[in-house]
């Protein structure tokens, strides 16, 4: 049984940072690709970052050069690190897993976990 379980999400003031983590378990993870995607009341889910099984990167224009998709194979583990959050970076953040690439850029992984709420407070 694949689970992957965010953890890191809370209360931050603009302009800080915050990283979150998902741990993975029941799958070769190091065969995965894995995203972070978000979700804001009212809102699409869009995906925030990417990385391929062997560690490439990939982000929308929105959040380059703020938010950073890191993995650690050998702990099963995607981190997101966000950095200078803003308002509008408020959502339920998720990770996902697929072992496709570009399905996990096209928003439609098989796995994901149950999300980690962000607020970043004005």
């Amino acid at each position: 049984q694949v689970q992957l379980v965010e953890s890191g999400g809370g209360l931050v003031q603009a302009g800080g940072s915050l990283r979150l983590s998902c741990a993975a378990s029941g799958l070769t993870f190091d065969t995965y690709a894995m995203g972070w995607y978000r979700q804001a009341p009212g809102k699409e889910r869009e995906l925030v970052a990417a990385v391929t099984s062997r560690g490439i990167t990939y982000y929308p224009d929105s959040v380059k050069g703020r938010i950073t998709i890191s993995r650690d194979n050998a702990k099963n583990t995607v981190y997101l690190q966000m950095n200078r959050l803003k308002p509008e970076d408020t959502a339920v953040y998720y990770c996902a897993a697929d072992k496709s690439f570009p399905v996990v850029v096209r928003i439609t992984p098989l796995y994901w976990g149950q999300g980690t709420q962000v607020t970043v407070s004005s």
